[in-house]
């Protein structure tokens, strides 16, 4: 009689799981770094990017400067001085202007359509844009500073720490005005429209401030329009910072305006980017 041996286990392999896609940092890291690739791909345009805040300090310091009355300016300041506080500002709403209309150029040659099939956290392509942004803003920011100080001469009462804090607080307030354009872009869709609306917004916050005169010698109907302007508490901050000048609450307020400006605009630029295409 001959017993017969039972069939041997089949090895079952353990279940795989499957892939979720990568966590929320490496995603936003490689989302960045994409932006910001995309940047410096064209040479020219990042060349002329850092030159135009240059010549604006050129234009600005010699045309206003030459016409000013010192008898408006602090005491002892120099025109030059006053500013380079304020124009660090204004330097950074050209390249949050530029936010908008990247992203709108991404959604309409499909790049962000592309982006979006893949297992990513969708409003990370947000941050991600702009933090890239923040970081050619940076970059011109620290090229205006080095130019004013080594080639035009300005020696503000601050000095380099003084600047140094002023950039980094512009770094903060500019950060957060690129999400009123990226909701923009968000919203609108279109290149040409994103281009009109950055105009409309920006020439409103950039003049209706204390940026080229002090906000006293305005007038009274653009004081009001200067005092609710998110730009203006940046400007003042700065050159307390940059002047050696008393701070007060001027940067606490400048932070509130720029955590308030960034919690609406993401908010408002998420909602609007996730909604489906018209």
């Amino acid at each position: 009689m001959t017993s017969t041996s039972p069939p041997p286990a089949r090895l079952t392999a353990a279940p795989v799981p499957a892939w979720q896609g990568s966590g929320l940092t490496a995603q936003l890291l490689i989302l960045t770094g994409r932006s910001v690739r995309a940047n410096f791909t064209h040479v020219k345009v990042v060349v002329l990017s850092m030159l135009q805040p240059v010549f604006m300090l050129l234009l600005l310091s010699q045309v206003f400067g030459a016409i000013v009355d010192r008898g408006h300016l602090p005491d002892g300041v120099a025109y030059l001085d006053f500013l380079l506080p304020a124009l660090l500002v204004t330097t950074g709403i050209g390249p949050a202007v530029a936010s908008g209309i990247g992203l709108v150029r991404d959604m309409d040659n499909g790049a962000v359509a592309r982006l979006r099939t893949l297992p990513i956290h969708a409003p990370l392509l947000l941050f991600a844009r702009s933090f890239a942004d923040l970081l050619r803003t940076t970059a011109q920011l620290v090229i205006l500073v080095v130019v004013a100080v080594v080639f035009l001469d300005a020696d503000p009462a601050g000095g380099p720490l003084g600047l140094l804090a002023a950039v980094l607080l512009t770094c903060v307030v500019v950060w957060a005005m690129t999400w009123i354009f990226l909701a923009l872009g968000a919203w609108l869709r279109n290149p040409e429209a994103m281009q009109s609306a950055g105009y409309l917004v920006t020439f409103p916050l950039m003049f209706a401030s204390s940026a080229f005169v002090p906000k006293e010698r305005l007038p009274d109907w653009l004081q009001v329009l200067a005092t609710v302007n998110p730009l203006s508490y940046a400007m003042e901050a700065n050159r307390a910072l940059a002047l050696d000048q008393p701070l007060g609450s001027q940067v606490w307020s400048a932070l509130g305006a720029g955590v308030l400006v960034a919690t609406v605009g993401s908010i408002t630029a998420v909602r609007v980017f996730l909604r489906p295409p018209a």
